[in-house]
């Protein structure tokens, strides 16, 4: 296990954690646009060495985010929303290291428990998978669509945007060796040289998840940046480990959601540190200082987010099925070395999987460790004029687009076209995360569906085949019911409000 620790594998761990909490820090910059920015890099890395950077990102830039939601009320990442609730206000107080620090112990806290959770289950659920027939993986992957539908902020939206990922992911020839024969579908007259394969998924992500980001910060004007006004820190930290006394169990209960939120694909950071943040202040015996500089706040915000980073990676290596966007990123990576994750991943696997486990324990290390020490630097990053940062950026996502497929054009231009896309997504209200899970999770569904037909010839085999079958069948129902309870509430709030 321990022969992985090269000079090389931990200087990625750490370079990576460095460069996610910088752009984690910078506001509009999240965790998985520092994935996909960098995802080309991992090809010529090796499989190991390029998760170690990925994970590194992914740690660092989840964490990142504390830095400008404690100091200017802004979220760096939509998973540290909450932390501007109590965080900005003990900043205008004169208290923003002291609250900087109690994010950064929480966010280790997350981090460590999640990952102590992707350890333990992450390799039992894998082996029980393995005993899953074409009927039960269709199932799964149904059931994670309908999750991911459902706790969409407007379930109509969220069907309409993952049916749409699956609608995109079928373009092209329709392989003979997925029941098909072989002519191309939905594939335009004329665009036949170009489509014939479909998208590539990583120009993809890196359009939909890079340039989006860039173009939606691009049209709010490209601040230059904060100055260092804005951005005091306090003179004084005043911070102690002992405001932790007594906030076990927010801390841990904080985690476990986190890492719960996180299994669930396609929900995200903000859900996990929302109901984090809403737990803790429910079962606080002082929920009315919440909202106006509360630690505990703080600690279930930061708790929260972080427990997604483990979490997030149960079902991807366990059931091949991403937890969220930045894992789904991750796939990519697995697909430039030419390796599916799924339930065989882990056994047939088993360096890989032990370089992740301690590539996420070096990373969550590595972020405590800089951010407690060098958090009054690390707060300068918010100053970084934004009209230096995203050409530079942007450079780095076409040139990856490009050499991803070994020089091919039409990749860049598939950036440019789910760039665009992505960007548009948010003015039409669509999700997002669904999209890109069905344009992921769609063609595996398809296969499953039609190798379930071919082997079993009969529809009634979806529910016959076994009591799995029938559980996930009732947990899809379940799934669509309390979609359709929570959208009768909401709409039902929102008209007495």
């Amino acid at each position: 296990m321990f022969e992985i620790l090269t000079p090389m594998f931990l200087s990625l761990i750490v370079g990576g954690t460095l460069i996610g909490i910088i752009f984690g820090a910078i506001p509009g910059m999240t965790a998985t646009m520092a994935v996909a920015v960098c995802l080309p890099l991992t090809y010529s890395l090796g499989l190991e060495n390029g998760l170690a950077l990925l994970l590194g990102l992914y740690v660092g830039g989840i964490s990142g985010g504390l830095v400008p939601a404690i100091l200017l009320g802004i979220p760096g990442t939509p998973s540290s929303i909450t932390t501007t609730f109590d965080g900005y206000p003990m900043a205008k107080r004169g208290e923003g290291e002291k609250a900087l620090r109690i994010g950064i112990v929480s966010s280790f806290v997350g981090g460590i428990i999640s990952l102590a959770i992707l350890w333990l289950f992450a390799p039992t659920l894998a082996d029980f998978a393995i005993k899953f027939s074409y009927v039960e993986k269709f199932l799964i992957i149904f059931f994670a669509l309908t999750v991911m539908a459902a706790l969409s902020s407007d379930m109509l939206l969220g069907i309409f945007s993952g049916v749409l990922g699956i609608f995109v992911a079928l373009i092209g020839t329709y392989d003979i060796t997925k029941g098909g024969n072989g002519n191309m579908r939905l594939v335009p007259p004329g665009t036949e040289y170009w489509l014939d394969s479909g998208f590539s998924l990583l120009p993809v992500l890196i359009g939909l998840f890079g340039l989006a980001a860039i173009l939606e910060q691009a049209e709010i004007g490209v601040p230059k940046g904060h100055s260092l006004d804005e951005i005091d820190v306090g003179k004084k930290s005043g911070f102690s480990f002992s405001i932790f006394k007594g906030q076990s169990v927010n801390l841990t209960r904080s985690s476990l959601i986190g890492t719960f939120v996180g299994i669930l694909p396609g929900v995200g950071g903000s859900a996990a540190s929302i109901i984090s943040y809403t737990n803790a202040k429910t079962f606080s015996k002082t929920p009315e200082n919440f909202g106006k500089g509360e630690p505990a706040g703080i600690m279930a915000s930061e708790s929260g987010n972080n427990g997604l980073t483990g979490g997030a990676l149960v079902p991807l290596l366990s059931l091949g099925i991403p937890g969220d966007s930045t894992t789904a990123l991750l796939i990519g990576a697995f697909t430039l070395q030419g390796i599916q994750v799924g339930p065989l991943f882990i056994g047939n696997n088993p360096g890989t999987w032990d370089a992740m486990i301690i590539a996420m324990l070096i990373a969550n290390i590595a972020m405590l460790v800089m951010m407690y020490v060098a958090i009054r630097y690390f707060a300068l990053v918010v100053t970084i004029p934004k009209h230096i940062l995203f050409p530079v950026i942007l450079m780095m996502c076409v040139i990856g687009a490009y050499t991803i497929n070994y020089g091919i054009m039409f990749d860049v231009w598939t950036l440019l076209i789910f760039g665009l896309f992505g960007w548009l997504v948010v003015k039409l209200k669509l999700e997002v995360a669904p999209f890109i899970i069905g344009f992921i999770l769609g063609p595996s569904a398809e296969v499953y569906f039609v190798k379930s037909l071919e082997s079993f010839g009969d529809v009634t085999i979806f529910i016959t085949k076994s009591w799995i079958a029938v559980v996930l069948w009732l947990l899809i129902i379940g799934s669509v019911t309390g979609s359709i309870m929570l959208s009768r509430r909401a709409k039902q709030n929102a008209a007495t409000s």
